[in-house]
């Protein structure tokens, strides 16, 4: 059957990796290592299905990790410090685009980062859609973030097994299997090339 969509993950596949944001913030601002993993692992995992909002939260937080600048100023800080997109991978999507293939970010972000990456990435000129946890309410591995864009994509006439998905966590990749969507774990960009050097 033949592929009419395309599932990206954002970081780490359309966004290329780099040192971890904790890490670095960290590193530059004194703070013992690991002093920033409580408020990942805990309260910002409920900014990422959109049920808690990201600049409430922290308010508490900033004081403590000796940010002296506004909220505002620390998201622009924090999400510049991923505008990394990989322009190779950006290049086989408008070719995949011209072809008539649709090409989704699937992504679990919170909303002020998916504002960021559809406007300041222009990830929303880029792509067909982006699909993030934050409005879906649900984030990979989820069931229901994969049913989500399953019903989204078949109101457009497309297939579980029309779409292709690439995700660097395999984890992500089984369970979108398990709804039928062909799963691919992204090591490379000289991998993913090879499996979609067919559709160009």
């Amino acid at each position: 059957m033949a592929i009419k969509c395309i599932l990206f993950d954002a970081d780490g596949v359309v966004i290329r990796n780099s040192e971890i944001f904790s890490t670095q913030y960290e590193k530059k601002y004194n703070l013992p290592s690991g002093e920033m993993l409580p408020f990942f692992e805990g309260e910002f995992q409920n900014c990422i299905i959109g049920k808690a909002d990201l600049k409430e939260i922290l308010q508490i937080w900033l004081p403590k990790w000796n940010w002296e600048k506004t909220t505002d100023e620390f998201l622009e800080f924090w999400f510049e410090m991923g505008n990394n997109p990989d322009e190779k991978m950006l290049e086989i999507v408008k070719k995949l685009r011209k072809k008539g293939i649709k090409c989704c970010i699937a992504t679990n972000q919170e909303k002020y980062r998916t504002q960021f990456m559809r406007k300041n990435m222009k990830f929303g000129e880029l792509f067909d859609f982006v699909f993030s946890s934050a409005e879906i309410a649900y984030k990979k591995p989820e069931k229901e973030f994969y049913e989500f864009i399953l019903n989204y994509l078949n109101k457009k006439g497309i297939e579980a097994e029309e779409t292709l998905f690439f995700d660097d966590s395999e984890k992500n990749i089984n369970e979108a299997k398990k709804v039928g969507i062909n799963g691919f774990f992204y090591k490379n960009f000289e991998e993913f090339e090879e499996v979609v050097k067919d559709f160009l």
